[in-house]
């Protein structure tokens, strides 16, 4: 009787049903979400957060809204639906990075509160540890910096759908930290985030 001939080539695997990467326990890392109007601050408070961390040795990264649209975003509009893809979109890109040990920084403007709602369900639901920081400088101010030139842009009638003249911005009601940066100076803005990053991470940064 003959034995059926045992094939020595490696399986080949489809990929079907492969578990993926577990999150590692080892590292913490943490997402924290500015919203707010245009050129309230958001990018500002989070890129000098970002640069006093690395000097440090944190491991830190910041997904900027402008920088992350073309990207991630790529021909999506400014409606509602799409605004909200766009949220959807980076704040799984945050909660990636933050699984895997990095302190994610996100200026986004997020203009409805259910999207920014479903991006902090998202974390919770993989016990990623999530903060909000609502930079709430007023329209008058963000208007007088118009960093970008938007805001005349919308009063002259040129552009439509500007958040905060004739596109609703809806403010949150329980962030984790409010900021107004007409009132507040970076360095103390600076402060005030990396003390919630210290209580979202568990541990005290330098």
């Amino acid at each position: 009787m003959t034995e059926p001939a045992v094939s020595t080539e490696p399986a080949l695997s489809t990929g079907i049903g492969r578990p993926s990467n577990p999150v590692r326990t080892d590292v913490t890392g943490a997402t924290l979400w500015f919203t707010g109007l245009p050129s309230a601050g958001k990018s500002t408070i989070a890129h000098a957060l970002a640069d006093d961390l690395r000097a440090t040795g944190i491991d830190v990264h910041v997904l900027d809204g402008d920088d992350v649209r073309p990207y991630l975003s790529k021909g999506l509009g400014f409606s509602r639906e799409d605004r909200d893809i766009n949220v959807t979109r980076i704040g799984y890109v945050a909660r990636l990075l933050s699984s895997h040990g990095v302190l994610t920084l996100v200026p986004v403007i997020a203009p409805f509160a259910s999207a920014r709602n479903a991006v902090r369900a998202d974390h919770a639901k993989h016990a990623v540890p999530y903060g909000e920081v609502f930079v709430s400088t007023s329209l008058e101010i963000t208007e007088q910096r118009d960093v970008k030139g938007l805001y005349a842009k919308a009063r002259r009638g040129e552009i439509t759908g500007m958040t905060g003249i004739d596109d609703p911005y809806e403010e949150p009601t329980s962030a984790d930290l409010v900021i107004d940066t007409g009132q507040v100076p970076l360095t103390e803005s600076v402060v005030q985030t990396k003390a919630l990053a210290s209580a979202l991470l568990g541990r005290d940064l330098p």
